[in-house]
């Protein structure tokens, strides 16, 4: 058992717990091209969360890692079989229940660690606050924290080098043969703005892309993915700790 993860822990252990940070891994339920599960997404983000609170853990903080919510906002792939949406109003009402419970119980700090593009909670996190003043609320995309050109050859935001690369890496069993993926060639906006991305307007994904997927995955391998979630998690372990150890009325200089 590893006593940073909810999941795997017993209530003899857990009564007397001390818990400073709880971190909440958030993914999706979604096609990823041909050639990665419809879980990507929370495999990826439940394996981080993990390793980041092993090294925060061993560092002395007191962190645990709650299960994995499995299901994102996926608006814009409606008509792509059985990618699961969870609306974002939905999302505040499972996230606010659970504030209620750490709240009540005397665990102040959250950390919704974010794994899918489509997610975004700092709207949420505002208004939840209002609600919960006692509690620390923050999110994290942990796909955000390195430099992917740093690691990788082609850009992409999905079913890409990098994901396939870690996917390689965590559960190379899961992966068909590259030779099977596509091309993840996307299609951009015509109009300049939403090109350079001052302007937002949501991706109708299946006019985008052919393949569900966006970016090259032909040049990944586990190596690849290997270097990055050993330096992603070490990123994140510290993020972890600095949480952990806050102290809520002294959080700014």
């Amino acid at each position: 058992m590893r006593p940073y993860i909810l999941a795997e822990s017993n209530w003899k252990d857990i009564r007397g717990q001390q818990v400073d940070l709880a971190i909440l891994p958030w993914g999706a339920t979604e096609a990823h091209n041909y050639h990665l599960p419809y879980a990507t997404d929370n495999i990826e983000v439940d394996r981080i969360a993990a390793e980041a609170a092993k090294q925060a853990w061993e560092n002395g903080s007191h962190v645990i890692v709650l299960p994995c919510i499995p299901f994102g906002v996926n608006t814009g792939q409606s008509d792509i079989r059985l990618n699961i949406n969870m609306h974002p109003s939905t999302q505040k009402a499972v996230l606010n229940d659970i504030i209620e419970v750490l709240n009540r119980q005397g665990i102040r700090k959250l950390l919704v660690l974010n794994g899918h593009g489509g997610n975004d909670f700092n709207t949420m996190i505002r208004e939840l606050g209002l609600h919960y003043p006692d509690m620390v609320l923050a999110s994290c995309h942990w796909f955000k924290a390195l430099d992917k050109a740093k690691y990788f050859e082609h850009e992409g935001d999905h079913a890409d080098e990098m994901e396939t690369s870690l996917m390689l890496y965590l559960t190379p069993e899961l992966v068909r043969p590259l030779e099977e993926a596509g091309p993840g060639h996307e299609k951009k906006f015509k109009i300049q703005s939403l090109r350079e991305n001052w302007a937002w307007m949501e991706r109708k994904w299946s006019s985008v892309t052919e393949d569900t997927g966006i970016g090259n995955p032909y040049k990944s391998t586990a190596e690849k993915g290997e270097a990055y979630f050993r330096d992603v998690t070490a990123k994140l372990a510290g993020l972890f700790q600095d949480l952990a150890d806050a102290d809520p009325d002294d959080l700014y200089e």
